[in-house]
């Protein structure tokens, strides 16, 4: 049986680990709030952007629309920067083992977001874009920008066959969906949905309009993944936080029950010791 001593030390450390998991579960709610704010105001948005681009995509010719014989493919992964978040990042390595499984060719090139998927990766065999891995923070358009040139450049170029993106998208606070995104080239809608509203009417042209739409609905449909990944990452955080503390508790109960138990052994062996020793002096 440990010392009161010990048992006492161990119930000020889990204190002190309940008081932090609890201060990152308050301040994971609050990022929570403006992440999830966010991702419903891109949502509508992005959603109605696809399904234009996706509709013109049959009757315009774009090279962004052509599907090409796979053989190299850019996997794009948005982790986080932070650990602490639950099965957040695990998701991500596993939907991306699958997404591998599924791929035809081995000539797979990762674009890591997120110092996670950056310490994941690059001690591994697949090759690595190390330019973009340190811009999650303070992630906006302009961001999404820059890194959406750079793919699109790259698939035109024919350096890239495919791209895809793999991240969490939020549901709930508690439920965050791996996804894997198909980012390049564009895939029209399902006849049965691009057939319904497709009556536009274009001014000037149609393609001008296209080239000039495409850039625009790629970048938000980037930005709207890490800002999905970013709302996931905080409601991961907040419920594994909130299970921390949960167990923090129980730890608590069970170690002040030890405690109590100690302490009470240690008296009863002051009690017989005095006892013997006073028996011994009348003797």
């Amino acid at each position: 049986m440990p010392s009161i001593k010990e048992v006492k030390n161990r119930i000020g450390s889990v204190k002190s680990t309940q008081q932090l998991t609890k201060a990152m579960k308050m301040v994971a709610a609050a990022k929570l709030k403006k992440a999830q704010d966010k991702v419903l105001q891109l949502r509508p948005y992005s959603k109605k952007l696809n399904e234009i681009l996706s509709n013109l995509s049959g009757s315009v010719n774009n090279n962004l629309f052509v599907e090409k014989d796979i053989k190299n493919v850019l996997v794009v992964i948005i982790s986080s920067d932070k650990g602490l978040c639950g099965s957040f990042n695990s998701n991500l390595i596993k939907q991306f083992t699958l997404c591998c499984n599924k791929i035809k060719t081995k000539n797979i090139t990762l674009l890591p977001i997120g110092k996670k998927a950056y310490d994941l990766f690059k001690k591994s065999d697949y090759s690595l874009i190390l330019d973009y891995w340190q811009s999650l923070n303070g992630f906006d358009y302009e961001k999404s920008s820059e890194i959406c040139d750079y793919i699109v450049s790259s698939f035109l170029n024919s350096k890239y066959d495919k791209v895809s993106i793999i991240y969490n998208e939020f549901k709930n606070v508690a439920v965050q969906k791996s996804v894997v995104d198909n980012f390049l080239p564009v895939i029209p809608l399902e006849k049965e949905i691009s057939e319904v509203n497709n009556n536009y009417i274009f001014e000037p042209n149609k393609n001008k309009i296209v080239n000039n739409l495409i850039p625009q609905t790629l970048k938000t449909q980037f930005l709207k993944a890490v800002l999905e990944s970013n709302a996931s990452e905080q409601g991961s955080r907040m419920t594994a936080m909130s299970q921390a503390t949960d167990n923090a508790g129980e730890l608590l109960k069970e170690l002040k029950l030890t405690y109590n138990r100690t302490r009470q052994a240690a008296i009863t062996k002051e009690i017989l010791e005095i006892v013997g020793g006073a028996e011994a002096l009348n003797n």
